[in-house]
């Protein structure tokens, strides 16, 4: 997300290849190596639990579609019906069938019939070819139930893929988050670490001074209480530090999915400040409102229904089958056909079937189209907070980006304070009472830079939470 510049006591390493080598060795980091935002998310997305998991939801989707094309499989079906009575046989019945659904709802058949007995009907032959077709005339000429369901399956893969970076949005949220917690604790630690330093030389010059008579004692016994507020302050700091070293940790897994930790050495580098305008405020909302995840969804959904709509619509309609088998006898031993396939030699029926109130069909149309627009509200809905989101984060950004600006500059004139002071206090017009109070209050300055640097981070991983990426 940023453009991270290393400073020169960093080492060129990767930090890639310092977490592979931390994982299957022993190894101790002890020079100090920087972990950017970049190195951190690049791990992240490539071998974090829930990203993973998160690639389930497409391979979830096309095992649906493989359900729904399911019903477009031939079929073969084969049935013996087998009479015997005191010791005499009736009949006995064999018919095997190969049947073939076509997408426009048309169904081929292909069939042998076998049958032996002393009590067969008189037009039951021997032996039987059938091949023939079922034509819906009325009821799903147009659309039936196993394309509504393909084609459901179909838009609901988008949905999994929504359903999927929506998983990773998250996940890149909350480990930006904890990114960004630690590069803070760090930063905090460094500073008063320094003032801390600062206030040790502070304290054996003036104890030495004291010593020889060119300071007063009770300077000395100042000096050192500022000394210990400071290793107090360094200690908390300290502790914060590994606390978001774990809570960072939580985010760090191998290509194995064996959990890593952070190496001793690493620390986050310095950072650029990058500022967002109006245009990428415009350009987020203009994409937010086809492609963010809940959006997506609510849209997909709607096509579904349209698609339900449709079917249920198809459903008003009576069922009008007709169907047509050309039927022959088998091969003699001379593999010449007895009959030949002819007009003449056929079976055809019409099946009709007509509810006389259709409440039932009737009642699911009315549910599906309730259904539809409880979606549209949905939809509509949404799509406003998910402006109203973007405008939110937006807004913290742009104040964050303010507060870090006037903040900056009150630490820049505070600085001159300090050195002012500190000149002062060189000609004897000051004291260390007002020198530790003004660097001090620079130390909490400076900290309080790098807080609202590390906030102002987060909020832009906010603000690309909210515009359904998982960067800007």
């Amino acid at each position: 997300m940023q453009n991270n510049t290393h400073q020169g006591a960093f080492l060129v390493k990767p930090f890639f290849f310092i977490l592979v080598l931390w994982s299957f060795t022993s190894f101790r980091v002890s020079a100090q190596t920087a972990f950017s935002f970049e190195d951190f998310k690049s791990l992240v997305l490539k071998n974090h639990p829930m990203v993973k998991q998160a690639d389930l939801y497409p391979r979830d989707a096309e095992t649906e579609i493989m359900q729904a094309k399911g019903q477009f499989d031939p079929k073969l079906s084969s049935t013996l019906d087998r009479k015997a009575l005191g010791g005499s046989e009736y009949y006995n019945r064999w018919e095997n069938a190969l049947k073939v659904p076509v997408w426009t709802g048309t169904d081929l058949k292909l069939g042998y019939e076998n049958r032996t007995g002393k009590k067969l009907l008189p037009e039951e032959s021997p032996e039987l070819l059938v091949a023939g077709i079922t034509v819906p005339i009325g009821q799903g000429m147009i659309i039936d139930a196993r394309r509504t369901t393909l084609k459901q399956a179909q838009l609901a893969k988008t949905i999994s893929e929504a359903e999927r970076l929506k998983l990773i949005n998250k996940t890149v949220l909350s480990a930006s988050k904890a990114y960004w917690e630690w590069w803070f604790s760090y930063q905090q630690l460094q500073f008063i670490q320094e003032g801390l330093n600062l206030a040790n030389t502070r304290y054996v010059a003036t104890k030495e001074r004291a010593a020889i008579g060119e300071q007063a004692a009770i300077d000395s016994v100042e000096a050192k209480i500022t000394l210990q507020d400071r290793q107090v302050a360094l200690e908390q700091a300290y502790v914060e530090l590994q606390n978001t070293r774990l809570a960072l940790s939580n985010y760090l897994w191998d290509a194995n999915e064996n959990p890593l930790e952070l190496p001793e050495g690493a620390i986050p580098p310095k950072i650029a400040t990058r500022k967002l305008d109006e245009v990428t405020l415009q350009n987020l909302i203009t994409q937010a409102k086809v492609q963010h995840p809940e959006i997506v969804k609510l849209d997909v959904k709607i096509k579904q229904l349209g698609l339900e709509e449709k079917l249920r619509k198809e459903l008003l309609k009576p069922q009008l089958n007709f169907n047509f088998n050309f039927i022959t006898k088998t091969l003699n031993s001379n593999y010449g056909p007895e009959g030949g396939i002819s007009f003449d030699n056929h079976k055809m029926g019409v099946e009709f079937v007509m509810p006389i109130f259709l409440r039932k069909e009737r009642g699911k149309l009315e549910q599906v189209r309730i259904k539809q627009l409880s979606t549209g509200f949905e939809y509509n809905l949404a799509k406003r907070e998910v402006v109203n989101d973007i405008y939110a984060a937006y807004n913290d950004v742009k104040n964050l980006e303010r507060q870090l600006s006037i903040q900056q500059q009150a630490t820049s004139n505070q600085e001159l304070l300090l050195k002012a002071e500190q000149r002062k206090f060189e000609i004897g017009e000051s004291t260390l009472f007002l020198i530790n109070s003004r660097e001090s209050k620079f130390i909490d300055m400076k900290v309080k830079v790098e807080s609202l640097r590390s906030k102002y981070e987060k909020a832009l991983a906010s603000l690309a939470y909210y515009s359904g990426l998982s960067e800007l």
